[in-house]
């Protein structure tokens, strides 16, 4: 058994066994349209306010941008929108080209034909070792209930069944 206190193969193993469902986390931010893939999402984490959360990674270089952000879009992405995951998540060349989005005046912006969007802003932060858990406050959500979410786990995609 590995040490839980160091980041080895076997911690990296155990946690993307566990089944997350992949949110895309986007706004507009200084004109551009900014966003990332995570399988972080805790939704729920309050009912009143309606509060979410997610972990990101202290070293992202996308999360500095979007922080930014007043409105900040989170699409749960649906069981079909995995090449969007990896669009997302991926560090090369623009990450929104070919995407269908939809951009809310307050600048949030969501992926088309996601399982859940929710419009939020940022309540809090908190540093988690090698990551940050942001809170949000949800400011409004929609749900398609026939959508299928999109789950991550052990590198790949799976489906409900």
């Amino acid at each position: 058994m590995a040490s839980a206190r160091s980041h080895s193969i076997e911690i990296t193993t155990a946690f993307s066994a566990f089944p997350a469902a992949v949110g895309a986390l986007c706004a507009v931010v200084d004109g551009e349209p900014r966003g990332l893939a995570a399988t972080s999402l805790a939704v729920g984490v309050s009912y009143a306010p309606p509060m979410v959360s997610f972990s990101v990674r202290n070293e992202s270089t996308t999360w500095p941008i979007l922080s930014r952000a007043d409105r900040i879009g989170i699409s749960v992405l649906t069981e079909d929108q995995g090449p969007v995951c990896r669009k997302l998540a991926g560090q090369d060349g623009d990450r929104f080209a070919g995407l269908d989005t939809t951009v809310t005046p307050g600048g949030a912006l969501f992926v088309n034909d996601a399982s859940t969007w929710m419009e939020c802003a940022i309540a809090g932060t908190a540093p988690a070792g090698d990551h940050t858990i942001v809170t949000f406050e949800v400011l409004s959500v929609g749900h398609e209930r026939a959508a299928s979410p999109l789950i991550f786990r052990n590198n790949g995609f799976l489906r409900l069944q």
